[in-house]
């Protein structure tokens, strides 16, 4: 048996939050639904992410630019019905907008290409200068409505992925340039101190990054951020209502979230915060992998590490009420949510649930876990089983992991929550289930059972301030530990014994 890693008792670092800074969501509209909104508070009760962002706040289902005519002349409404419901809902939610201004309003595009089952325009404007009055108007509104100072915590991204033909007209950098420093002057018109930044590229795209910069930095184009997205799975394999992808290392993940830095070192924007503002294993909304164990031991060593290497890193996304390749035909799809409809937790859901858990202070990592301590005292351990993405070798329980944690006291209370295959995963208990559709009010009752975690309990004991952890993890167990001293308050009265009427061991009897 291997000796047990010694977790040193000062604190090495304090652990980002970087991994809630933001996560994703489907379009902007889907807000609007009692669905949406049950499942965005169940997050923020278990989890508490800071920012949300998703495409389509200029879309027509949202309805802000609204054209007509009136005594022969043409006129723009900006009609914010339905961004001030969105946004209300939100906040009253503890979350605030990452806005990412798109896609086109049709009355404005250039031409009709779009994307999506939605179908985002994703053309330029005929007007350059109307598209700066649009992007102007909006933010004067949202100031108005919630506050110069609330608005300025709010990123502004500029577009999606204009390096792909499908959301940009011929993924034109020339165009994209354009319509960045349109964008970006209209913002800092409405207040220099507004946050503005792109150019949001997928990833394999990072020969657009210098020429960004070089060109933001010629015409003394405003930028406060850099953005990109990040994904490690290859060409689809496609099946009725899905798609099956190869998936790189997670580690590739971090090496993307390294890659801005290292493209941009030496220019102007290298000091620059750096988001990425989608990140997930499979770029598909209807891959299963995303609704599995694997995925929560997968993307672990990601969240343990990613905030090292960059200001933020989102989710994408928080629920699967997303509807890019149209209405999901099943209640596990595939989808990129961390939650389903009707608020099935997901594995991954958890991890970000544990996330929430650890303490701020970084006492030691390793590549199957990482150790902090809270405020209070408490030691969290969040460890997980390394995957083999390949798929060549499959997964065997029985990972082993030993700590010796610095804890106070005589003794210690240990709480362990776990998620596995066999242990908080719905989409296990779904297959067994036959893979219903649309499950009935009782099926629903038992995958909500079934995607909550196992919890178990033990008293360890406590040598010269130390407190021995011996973990032994299920195949693709992701496993939280929350450690703390115990103050024994036992009465000097208690027997166990009495629990049945029987005598102490003692022989005593109560004093009367």
């Amino acid at each position: 048996m291997p000796d047990p890693i010694i977790v040193p008792e000062q604190a090495a670092s304090r652990l980002s939050e970087a991994w809630r800074h933001c996560v994703g969501t489907g379009r902007f509209e889907l807000a609007l639904r009692r669905d949406y909104q049950d499942s965005l508070a169940l997050l923020q009760q278990e989890i508490g992410f800071r920012h949300i962002r998703g495409h389509g706040l200029f879309c027509d289902g949202v309805g802000v630019y609204q054209p007509y005519r009136y005594q022969g002349s043409d006129h723009i409404r900006y009609a914010f019905t339905y961004v001030d419901q969105v946004i209300d809902a939100y906040l009253e939610l503890g979350i605030q907008p990452f806005l990412e201004l798109g896609f086109m309003p049709e009355a404005l595009a250039s031409a009709d290409q779009t994307v999506f089952w939605w179908k985002g325009n994703v053309t330029p404007p005929r007007s350059w200068s109307a598209w700066a009055n649009l992007v102007r108007a909006t933010l004067k509104h949202l100031i108005d409505r919630y506050g110069l100072d609330v608005v300025r915590q709010w990123p502004i991204e500029v577009w999606n992925e204009p390096n792909l033909k499908d959301f940009w007209q011929g993924a034109d950098r020339a165009a994209y340039h354009r319509l960045y420093e349109v964008t970006a002057h209209a913002v800092k018109e409405v207040d220099a101190s507004l946050q503005v930044g792109g150019p949001a590229i997928s990833p394999g795209a990072d020969e657009w990054l210098a020429p960004f910069a070089e060109f933001v930095t010629e015409r003394s184009v405003p930028v406060d951020f850099v953005s990109r997205h990040a994904y490690t799975s290859g060409p689809a394999q496609h099946v009725p209502f899905g798609v099956h992808q190869r998936l790189e290392p997670a580690s590739h993940l971090l090496e993307q979230f390294a890659a801005p830095r290292e493209h941009l070192r030496g220019t102007a924007l290298a000091e620059l915060p750096v988001h990425i503002t989608e990140f997930n294993s499979s770029y598909r909304p209807d891959n299963p992998v995303h609704d599995t164990a694997f995925h929560a031991a997968y993307l672990a060593p990601v969240l343990a590490a990613g905030g090292d290497l960059v200001d933020s890193f989102s989710y994408w996304t928080f629920s699967d009420m997303f509807e890019e390749a149209g209405v999901p035909t099943t209640l596990f799809h595939g989808g990129f949510g961390l939650l389903t409809h009707r608020q099935i937790k997901k594995p991954t859901f958890h991890l970000y649930a544990f996330m929430a858990r650890m303490g701020a202070d970084v006492l030691a990592r390793g590549d199957d876990h990482l150790v902090c301590r809270a405020a209070d005292g408490t030691v969290t351990v969040l460890a997980w089983a390394p995957v083999d993405a390949s798929g060549l070798e499959p997964a065997a329980g029985g990972h082993r992991l030993r700590l010796s944690v610095p804890v106070g006291g005589k003794a210690a209370f240990a709480l362990r929550s776990s998620v596995s295959e066999e242990a908080g995963n719905a989409w296990a208990a779904w297959t067994e289930l036959g893979r219903p559709a649309s499950p009935t009010r009782r099926q629903l009752s038992i995958l909500r059972q079934a995607a909550e975690p196992t919890r178990r309990r033990s008293r360890l004991a406590v040598v010269d301030g130390r407190a021995d952890l011996d973990l032994v993890l299920d195949r693709h167990e992701v496993t939280l530990v929350e450690i703390s001293a115990v103050v024994d308050e036992t009465p000097p009265w208690w027997d166990e014994r009495r629990l049945l009427g029987l005598e102490p061991d003692d022989g005593s009897t109560e004093d009367n």
